[in-house]
């Protein structure tokens, strides 16, 4: 297995790096065959309700979704009605939302879906009967479901044994937020910021920092560890952002971002892609999907307006990647959007629905196929998880596989997932189909059988 010493940053003194901040890095950091598409993890922290974000509007399942969720149920006429996806199925109203006064949106993710931009993938998750949102978080978020303890997490492994990337990039992983994704574990290569206009070096007066600067530069170049060498990459970092970050920022296309945190924080992504340093991967989070009371009836309330700034963030990051400036970042990005797990079926005496077990996933991309994907397994009671939830159907990892082996060039499965051999594609995703790699890969605990020395130096 190709194992590359270094990809990273390219590292050097503030000179060399303000030289550099003024040529195209698109040019710079790819060439050949190298793979420059981005794959950007969006987690939805607290167990989205995907019943009421892709629900059934026909059939027998229709009658057993009304019956369980007497209040919850999202209607199909009305203010609140559901849109149609397909004969079977609805979207929740709040993709197709857009509040008075904020202007008129070139799309909302109900359009894009509509113009094949978006994949679901219905009844996904792991085989784990776990209902914590801590465990179920890691288990996904590191890529070995059922096992805690693994050292690294699962987009780490896919930029180690990635052989198709450039041997040297100035910001291979991005973790947006105050946060640290647990599937970025172990990497020394990602960078954390809230925003570009705050990712500063702000260590003292202002008249001090140059001497600051290379004072840190000197104590940071004495060593070649795994310290010295993130201390030296941060540095770099903070001056190509600080130069190519002026404070101002205007999206693409029309695009409007919600004034949210999330907003703010899917704004950041795009600005990072655009400033073509070599991102491959970025993390966000959006929380707040925990709604065991309290989530709003016939089709509006709380659920709503989260569903709705969920849908208005997506669709702008889109519309401002698509086309904007001489490449098509759309065309080279894909989103994916997850939760730990799903709702209860059945509402709850306070109007919310319970920890549940299967639940859906969304991939948006230029390059995705669109449509409904996976098994759609019912809603009987003797189709439940336990007689209580949808169940499972679609393993969380075969969508997260297609997407590395289409998009991203990398069939090493064995490595990025230890002990997943399930994969056949579903076609959310256009791309060519490589010959996916299981081998004996990583065990549980993070560390290449018969070779710990590069997972040890990796993790630090």
């Amino acid at each position: 297995m190709h194992r590359p010493t270094r990809r990273g940053f390219i590292t050097g003194c503030s000179a060399a790096v303000a030289a550099y901040a003024g040529t195209s890095f698109n040019t710079l950091a790819f060439g050949g065959s190298d793979n420059d598409d981005i794959l950007i993890s969006v987690f939805l922290r607290g167990g989205l309700d995907g019943l009421n974000l892709v629900l059934p509007i026909a059939g027998s399942d229709r009658g057993h979704y009304e019956t369980a969720r007497p209040n919850l149920t999202v209607p199909l006429t009305g203010a609140n009605a559901a849109l149609p996806l397909n004969a079977q199925f609805g979207f929740h109203p709040g993709t197709n939302s857009w509040p008075d006064g904020t202007g008129t949106p070139p799309a909302t993710l109900y359009d894009l879906y509509q113009d094949n931009k978006l994949s679901l993938v219905l009844a996904t998750g792991m085989d784990q009967d776990n209902r914590s949102h801590f465990d179920s978080m890691s288990f996904m978020e590191l890529g070995t479901p059922g096992v805690l303890t693994t050292a690294s997490g699962w987009l780490t492994r896919h930029l180690l044994s990635a052989s198709n990337l450039p041997p040297e990039l100035i910001m291979p992983a991005l973790a947006v937020g105050n946060l640290q994704q647990a599937s970025l574990r172990g990497s020394t290569e990602a960078v954390g910021m809230t925003s570009p206009d705050s990712f500063s070096l702000n260590i003292g007066p202002f008249d001090w920092r140059d001497a600051q600067r290379v004072a840190l530069r000197n104590l940071y170049s004495g060593a070649d560890s795994w310290l010295h060498q993130a201390g030296s990459e941060t540095l770099d970092a903070i001056d190509i952002i600080e130069l190519n970050s002026d404070g101002g920022y205007t999206p693409a296309n029309g695009a409007i971002y919600p004034n949210t945190t999330f907003g703010r924080h899917l704004e950041t992504i795009a600005r990072m892609i655009k400033l073509d340093i070599g991102l491959q991967v970025a993390t966000v989070d959006y929380g707040g999907w925990d709604t065991h009371n309290g989530q709003g009836s016939d089709g509006g309330g709380y659920f709503f307006t989260h569903v709705e700034e969920l849908s208005r963030g997506l669709a702008a990051l889109y519309t401002d990647l698509n086309g904007s400036g001489g490449q098509n970042y759309a065309q080279r990005t894909t989103i994916t959007v997850k939760s730990e797990f799903g709702r209860r079926l059945r509402e709850n005496a306070d109007r919310g629905a319970d920890h549940g077990h299967g639940n859906l996933m969304m991939v948006l991309s230029g390059q995705a196929t669109g449509g409904i994907h996976g098994t759609w397994p019912g809603l009987a009671n003797d189709q439940l998880y336990q007689g209580a939830d949808l169940e499972v159907t679609t393993d969380y990892r075969r969508v997260l596989s297609e997407i590395l082996i289409r998009r991203l060039g990398n069939p090493n499965l064995g490595e990025i997932f230890p002990g997943y051999s399930d994969y056949a594609p579903l076609g959310v995703v256009n791309g060519t189909d490589l010959t996916p790699i299981f081998g004996e890969g990583i065990s549980s605990d993070g560390f290449e059988s018969g070779d710990t020395s590069a997972w040890s130096t990796a993790v630090g």
